[in-house]
């Protein structure tokens, strides 16, 4: 008599079933973070170029906007006072850490994916590799 329940699984489905589940996790994070990124940054730029129309017709002003050596933005906290003083140009450069930010975030995920499959290994890789990650975004400087 059929009760409507599957027949159980080997080990080896289980194990495919769980690896399914989280590349399924993991893809829609990333395409997730990168629609969400990509909608922040053109919400600054839409922003930008409707408080200063100079930007649109002289190329001069939109090089001056370009320009790294005069963005008044070079640091978390100048992105902050920034949302206040030019939003548009802040706005922008939290889509872009957004963007940053979501690779690492898969990484982050992926330790719970491994924790998930019982693969220790990985975990402990995986951990490293996340360490390193944020390590670097602690002691990384930018120059211009």
């Amino acid at each position: 008599m059929n009760t409507g329940n599957p027949p159980p699984l080997d080990q080896e489905s289980q194990r495919m079933e769980k690896v399914r589940k989280v590349e399924l996790v993991i893809s829609s994070m990333l395409r997730t973070g990168v629609i969400i990124s990509f909608v922040v940054v053109l919400t600054g730029m839409v922003l930008t170029f409707a408080r200063h129309p100079q930007y649109r017709s002289s190329t001069e002003e939109l090089a001056r906007l370009t320009s790294p050596q005069t963005s008044p933005i070079h640091s978390v906290d100048a992105v902050i006072d920034g949302l206040r003083t030019t939003p548009g140009q802040a706005i922008v450069l939290v889509g872009l850490a957004l963007l940053i930010a979501t690779p690492v975030l898969r990484v982050a995920i992926s330790i719970f994916a491994f924790v998930y499959e019982g693969d220790r290994r990985y975990v402990i890789i995986t951990t490293i590799v996340l360490l390193l990650l944020l390590l670097s975004f602690v002691l990384g400087k930018v120059e211009g």
